[in-house]
C-alpha cells in the first residue's frame, strides 16, 4: 500500500479526483456559441430527418460547394456533430464541410428499431443523395470510425478517402475493454436520466480546466451534451461493443479508398496500440496527436492541423498514401 501511495500515477489520479469532487460553480455563464456552419434539418427519403451542418449551404455568396472537394464528418458516441467538430469546422481549407448528427443523437431522427452502425452508414449515403454530393472523404471519430468503414464497404462509390481518428477496428476483444464499455453505458444512462447531472457538469468542468479557451462555450457545451435519445444512445454503445471490422480490413486495404489514421497517443478510452493496428491493417498514413479521447475538443488546433495534413496527403497522393 505504501509503495502504491508514492506512485506518480496514483498521486496524479488522486489529485485529479480531488479536483473533480470540488464544489460546482453556481453559474455556467451566458450562452456563447462558437462559429458554426449553416445548419438545417434535411428530410431523407425512406429514413427520416437528419440534422446537418453544411458550409456549402450558405447562399449569401452564391457558393453551393459543388466545386469544392467534400469532407463528411462523422461524430463519436453520445455527443453531437457540433461538440465533436466545432474546433475543426473552419479549419479545413477550401473544402466543402458536411457534418450530421447520427440517428438518436443530437437533433436527428429517433428510431424505435435497434440501433445499428450499418443504419448510420446508410443514413450518411442517403444524406449525400439528398445533398447532391457524389463522393466524399469520410472522416470518422471514435464511433464515427466504424460508420466510415461501413460507408466505404457498403457504398464504395461514395467514398474517395478515409480519415479515421481516435478509433479502432474493434472495441471489446479484451476483458478490460468489455468492462470499460459496459461501465460507460451504465454511467451514460445515469447521466442522461438525470441521476448524475452533477457528474456531467464536473466532467465538463474538467475539460474546460484543461483548455481554458473553452470557458466561454461551457454553457453551450452543457446544452449540447443533453441532446439525444437515452435508449437509442445506450443501444449505440452496445452496437459499438459488438463491432469488429477485422475480417473486412484486408479487402479495404487492397481495394478500398486510400486511408489515414489519426492516433490520439494519450487516449484512455481507445488504446493507441489498437489505433496503430488499424493503420497497419489498412496500410494507412498515421498522424499523431498528443491528446486523450477528447483531443478534437481540448486540443482542437493540434487535431485540426493533423486532419488537414491527412486530407492534404490523401488528395495529393491521388490514392497512393501509405504509412509513415
Amino acid at each position: 500500500m505504501g509503495a502504491a501511495a508514492t506512485s506518480p500515477t496514483v498521486r496524479a489520479e488522486a489529485h485529479r479526483l480531488r479536483g473533480f469532487l470540488r464544489p460546482l460553480d453556481s453559474d455556467d455563464g451566458p450562452l456563447v456559441l462558437p462559429p458554426l456552419p449553416p445548419g438545417r434539418v434535411v428530410p431523407v427519403e425512406g429514413r427520416g430527418e437528419l440534422f446537418v451542418r453544411d458550409d456549402g449551404d450558405d447562399g449569401d455568396d452564391g457558393d453551393d460547394g459543388r466545386d469544392r472537394p467534400a469532407v463528411l464528418l462523422l461524430h463519436g458516441w453520445a455527443v453531437t456533430a457540433d461538440v465533436n467538430w466545432f474546433t475543426v469546422y473552419g479549419e479545413l481549407g477550401a473544402r466543402r464541410v458536411v457534418a450530421l448528427d447520427h440517428r438518436n443523437h443530437g437533433r436527428s431522427l429517433r428510431s424505435e428499431a435497434p440501433f445499428t452502425l450499418e443504419d448510420c452508414a446508410d443514413d450518411a449515403a442517403a444524406l449525400l443523395d439528398a445533398l447532391g454530393i457524389d463522393r466524399v472523404t469520410a472522416v470518422g471519430y471514435s464511433m464515427g470510425g466504424p460508420i466510415a468503414l461501413l460507408l466505404a464497404r457498403r457504398h464504395p462509390d461514395r467514398v474517395g478517402g478515409l480519415v479515421l481518428a481516435a478509433t479502432a477496428p474493434e472495441f471489446s476483444s479484451e476483458p478490460r475493454d468489455q468492462a470499460l464499455w459496459q461501465g460507460l453505458n451504465l454511467v451514460e444512462g445515469a447521466l442522461r436520466r438525470g441521476a448524475g447531472a452533477g457528474v456531467m457538469q464536473r466532467l465538463l468542468r474538467e475539460t474546460v480546466d484543461r483548455q481554458p479557451e473553452l470557458r466561454p462555450h461551457r454553457s453551450w457545451l452543457a446544452g449540447e451534451l443533453r441532446r439525444g435519445d437515452v435508449p437509442g444512445i445506450l443501444d449505440a454503445g452496445r452496437a459499438l461493443r459488438r463491432f469488429d471490422a477485422r475480417p473486412d480490413l484486408p479487402t479495404l486495404a487492397a481495394a478500398g479508398p486510400p486511408a489515414a489514421v489519426i492516433v490520439t497517443t494519450a487516449d484512455r478510452l481507445v488504446p493507441p496500440r489498437k489505433q496503430r493496428v488499424l493503420a497497419e491493417a489498412l496500410g494507412a498514413a498515421a498522424y499523431e496527436v498528443d491528446g486523450d479521447h477528447d483531443a478534437a475538443i481540448v486540443d482542437g488546433a493540434a487535431f485540426a492541423a493533423a486532419l488537414r495534413g491527412a486530407l492534404d496527403e490523401l488528395e495529393a497522393a491521388g490514392g497512393s498514401a501509405r504509412r509513415r
